[in-house]
């Protein structure tokens, strides 16, 4: 599952909820303003491949991913 943020970044704590743990970002080819959220230990889980983020960042992304576009910046 992606989920999509674009006006507000959620907290870290609503990130970590959202991916299931550690939060870690990774950038987008497709479009180098997005920033993708994932779960920093999701191989290590043994999480699902999430094949829609994987698009995004064209590496594989398992888990649940939390996608910053617009105004919506980790900082």
């Amino acid at each position: 599952m992606i989920h999509v943020f674009k006006e507000n970044s959620p907290s870290l704590e609503e990130a970590q909820n959202l991916v299931g743990g550690f939060v870690q970002m990774v950038k987008s080819p497709i479009n180098k303003s997005w920033q993708i959220l994932v779960n920093e230990e999701g191989l290590l889980l043994g999480l699902p491949m999430n094949d829609e983020a994987t698009a995004l960042v064209g590496t594989g992304i398992v888990g649940d991913a939390v996608v910053l576009k617009g105004k919506a910046r980790w900082t």
